[in-house]
């Protein structure tokens, strides 16, 4: 049986996962994963340092993950994901300068608006396609320019394929998180010469670039993981995701990525680039088999994973799944703006959610269910707003709504989304993104012809529940 392991990381979260197909099951067959290993994901808040990954111990719990998976029998790939924008820079020695930054890092405050002023907005825009949010890689860079760490480099890598760099030695940039970077032609799908030179960025850091399924290499100097191939999945994990939700092949579904963000979105052709999409500030993101991740980022689970956070603080213990299901006991009663700046960076999140609702002359949520009402309430209100952008932008018309990721296990949400947008949304997968990972090395692998195959496969390997729109909003 061919074994494949998808590595996906997340903000706040790792995991290690096999993938087989069983063809013993009904019509296509179906896809079998069992996660094998699961590791937190820690950023260090220091003084004079920043916000910074642990990168050693990522890949640690990584290689560990890999020799957990190496248990079930042979695997024949990996591939890895992660989130966006972050980066790593690689000296001539081939060494890791320093530690990577985290994106919520305060570096970037202000560069977003000074840069649009200085060098236009339109003008990115038009030719990157891609939103404006103040944790972009441009900026990243662009507040580095002075420093030692990147006047040394040499090379520079996305997270994902720093981590493909440390496994076969092999420097190459994945499109679709190159094309989360503000520094991608859209058009073009190769690096903004014009553009990284305006920002006085040096080019001769960025490596060529590769698409989902190409064999970046092989594992090399790691023992017993030697000679299993590094294929390219979709680096970015919404790109990924995105490969893994069962879409209607009409061509008339969105789909909601939903974890600690929540990523709206439609799949396209080719990107849109006009005034209308630089408006509602929609980014055109590269994705599997050329398509293109038309989407509008949401602040999703962010919100409420903060605040778990601060009521253990506070000495109160609770869970998502216990927010959801109490909240669901409540009416709504506040919306707030889930985007505001205030809400972006790490802290104590009821407190900016409580501060925000006084302002706006809105009651204040007084328990732990009540701000999780408030906060499930505001993302349903922010997804619609969201897809009624995307959908004018687009031209599309949409009949269906795909939640897929963590967040579509929160069925209160589930169902508040499909009132706000008086369209039926269908939960799941819980695993688009190692569902979708895993499609890609099987289809680089031969063994799933297209796609469309892949995604086909994937409905016939799991249940999906249905939420249609109430009369009533609960």
């Amino acid at each position: 049986m061919k074994l494949c392991a998808a590595i996906d990381l997340g903000a706040s979260s790792g995991r290690v996962a096999v993938g087989s197909l069983d063809s013993d099951s009904p019509n296509l067959g179906s896809l079998v994963i069992k996660e094998v290993h699961r590791f937190k994901i820690d950023v260090h808040d220091e003084v004079e340092r920043g916000l910074r990954w642990n990168w050693a111990k990522i890949v640690e719990e990584v290689k560990v993950g890999l020799h957990k998976a190496q248990e079930l029998g042979e695997i024949i790939s990996i591939g890895i994901d992660t989130w966006a924008v972050d980066y790593g820079l690689i000296d001539s020695q081939g060494e890791l300068i320093e530690d990577p930054y985290c994106y919520r890092d305060g570096r970037t405050d202000g560069l977003m608006q000074s840069i649009a002023e200085t060098i236009g907005a339109e003008y990115i825009y038009s030719r990157t396609g891609t939103q404006f949010i103040f944790f972009n890689t441009a900026y990243q860079l662009y507040a580095a320019r002075e420093t030692p760490a990147l006047k040394s480099a040499s090379t520079f890598l996305m997270l994902p394929d720093l981590l493909n760099f440390v496994f076969s030695g092999v420097q190459s940039n994945d499109i679709t998180n190159a094309s989360t970077t503000q520094l991608l032609n859209a058009h073009s799908g190769d690096w903004d010469w014009e553009l990284i030179e305006k920002l006085e960025l040096p080019k001769s850091i960025f490596p060529a670039l590769h698409k989902p399924g190409f064999t970046v290499g092989t594992i090399n100097g790691h023992g017993s993981l030697d000679g299993i191939k590094v294929v390219a999945v979709g680096s970015h994990d919404t790109a990924s995701a995105v490969a893994g939700v069962p879409l209607a092949p009409t061509r008339d579904s969105a789909y909601i990525s939903s974890g600690t963000w929540s990523l709206v979105g439609l799949e396209l052709d080719s990107p849109v680039t006009d005034e209308t999409a630089r408006a509602f500030n929609i980014t055109n993101e590269a994705g599997v088999a050329d398509r293109i991740r038309f989407i509008k980022n949401v602040s999703g689970m962010w919100l409420l994973e903060e605040s778990v956070k601060y009521w253990k603080e506070k000495g109160i213990t609770t869970t998502p799944a216990e927010l959801a299901r109490d909240a669901t006991l409540l009416p709504r009663k506040q919306i707030i703006d889930t985007n505001d700046p205030r809400f972006a960076k790490p802290g104590a999140m009821p407190e900016r959610i409580a501060q925000y609702c006084t302002e706006t002359n809105q009651s204040v949520p007084a328990t732990p269910a009540e701000f999780a009402r408030c906060i499930f309430d505001s993302l349903a209100v922010a997804y619609a707003k969201s897809l009624a952008e995307l959908i004018k932008a687009s031209g599309r018309t949409v009949r269906e709504i795909n939640i897929v990721g963590g967040g579509s296990s929160n069925q209160l949400l589930n169902q508040l989304t499909a009132d706000e947008t008086g369209i039926p949304v269908i939960a799941g997968p819980v695993e688009a993104t190692v569902m979708g990972n895993l499609i890609i090395q099987m289809m680089s692998a031969g063994m799933i012809a297209s796609l469309e195959e892949g995604r086909a496969l994937i409905a016939n390997s799991i249940e999906r529940k249905t939420f249609t729109p109430s009369s009533v909003k609960v």
